[in-house]
């Protein structure tokens, strides 16, 4: 049987909840005075404090201070008659569990006692998973354990013998960077690691960043400027997107691969390039190499060695290890203590598609800790998986999203632009995070937009 402690000055209030906390099942104590209330809770520890804001001698947020100070943990349900923003946001940020005004709702408190002891429930039931992991994580650690992962480990294990050029492929999110860092520290970490995202600069500026400009060069190269080539010495560029680069620019970064040197914009004289060249992207280059948009003579001198990042959906035996390390970075980010995911949560994780990845998952978690009141994350922590309930019935569904509703078959154009316009509504992300989901640069997310007239109101 739980155990719920009520410290309130009305004695109204205090007759009304033991009875009907009592009739409920719970087991029920009862305190006029904040000073009364603490000793009775290091005395039978209860499960829930339901705790007035307003008492005689101690004010309750110094009473929700020390309840804190005994068990950081305990699951405190705020109540008070006034309605100020100052006061909920305040509860809230010292660690609340809930905050209910006056005068109080018997079904909105008894939703709030039974998420507490679920949120206590699920704590015990997983206490100690964070000091107890199987293995200690640290920043920089690829984390996997599935056939395809270890395939992965073997491979740079290989390459980080030679200084061959790499090409890094996988879907957004899945952690290109992140293999194109542990080849480099594997390699040469005593040198430069210099990353580009070619989608993000413009290709006249591009070519600069890459290969320098002498003063004089173009309108504003007011002095010399060593490019990335450069300044990488003997370290590593990794060129991300590189399926963004125009045709111009992937001619001259053959030259570099094949001849092992360039020019900076505007100057004669050769400069020698001995940094390691990783490129990664999320396109299909064999693809884009048949419609024009990429140099197949490119391909071939970048696809010496292939590194294929299998998508989250693909690797769901990874779920629970990325989980732990990515929660034992954001507790120590966000000074939390969450322990894990509830096996409900886990469950549900496992079912659903991961458009985003690795990098979904994390905002995820790192926006559910943020609003969790336990150290378990349950369901209600993840409000946007809800669309997860549907899941089941995606198949079914399938045949009908190419036909509008006479049955006419849409056109490519109307179904990107439903779909582009479905994850705007139900993601409620930034541009950066949907251009990261959709897979594509923000000059192409723009461009769409303006396309299909869609608004975007967030950044």
């Amino acid at each position: 049987m739980s155990k719920i402690l009520v410290i309130d000055d009305d004695s109204s209030i205090r007759e009304t909840l033991d009875l009907y906390l009592t009739e409920e099942g719970y087991d029920v104590y009862t305190a006029p005075t904040g000073n009364d209330g603490l000793n009775k809770y290091t005395q039978i520890s209860p499960d829930v404090v339901i705790l007035d804001i307003r008492l005689p001698d101690v004010n309750g947020f110094t009473i929700l201070e020390e309840l804190r100070e005994e068990d950081e943990n305990v699951k405190v349900i705020m109540i008070t008659a006034h309605h100020d923003m100052e006061s909920t946001i305040k509860a809230m940020k010292e660690g609340a569990f809930d905050y209910i005004h006056k005068p109080v709702d018997v079904n909105e408190l008894d939703i709030a006692i039974k998420k507490a002891i679920h949120a206590l429930e699920m704590e015990k039931k997983i206490k100690g998973l964070l000091v107890e992991s199987s293995r200690d994580y640290k920043v920089g650690d690829i984390i996997g354990e599935g056939p395809g992962m270890r395939e992965i480990f073997k491979t740079i294990g290989v390459v980080s013998q030679s200084r061959t050029p790499v090409l890094i492929e996988g879907e957004s999110g899945t952690g290109k960077e992140l293999i194109a860092k542990v080849i480099h520290n594997n390699t040469a970490a005593d040198e430069p690691y210099i990353a580009i995202n070619c989608s993000a600069i413009v290709e006249t500026l591009l070519e600069s960043e890459l290969f320098g400009h002498e003063k004089g060069s173009f309108t504003g190269a007011i002095t010399r400027k060593p490019g990335k080539f450069e300044l990488a010495r003997y370290g590593t560029v990794f060129l991300d997107e590189i399926s963004e680069m125009s045709l111009n620019l992937q001619a001259k970064l053959l030259r570099v691969l094949q001849e092992r040197e360039f020019e900076r914009v505007g100057g004669k004289d050769r400069i020698k390039v001995n940094a390691r060249i990783i490129a990664a992207t999320n396109k299909d280059l064999r693809a884009m190499i048949k419609e024009g948009q990429f140099r197949d003579d490119l391909y071939y001198r970048l696809n010496i060695v292939t590194i294929y990042i299998p998508p989250l959906r693909e690797r769901k035996e990874d779920l629970k290890p990325l989980i732990d390390y990515l929660l034992a970075k954001i507790n120590i980010d966000l000074h939390k203590h969450i322990a894990g995911v509830s096996d409900e949560m886990l469950e549900i994780f496992k079912q659903y598609g991961w458009p985003g990845n690795i990098r979904e998952l994390e905002n995820l978690l790192v926006r559910a800790a943020v609003v969790s009141k336990g150290q378990v994350l349950i369901k209600s922590d993840f409000p946007d998986l809800n669309v997860v309930s549907g899941l089941q019935d995606t198949r079914e569904q399938e045949s009908d999203l190419s036909r509008d509703a006479s049955g006419r078959f849409l056109t490519l154009d109307e179904i990107e632009e439903m779909h582009i316009r479905k994850v705007i509504r139900d993601t409620k992300l930034n541009k950066g995070e949907i251009c990261d989901l959709l897979g594509i640069s923000r000059p192409t997310f723009e461009r769409k937009l303006e396309k299909y007239n869609i608004p975007f109101e967030r950044d």
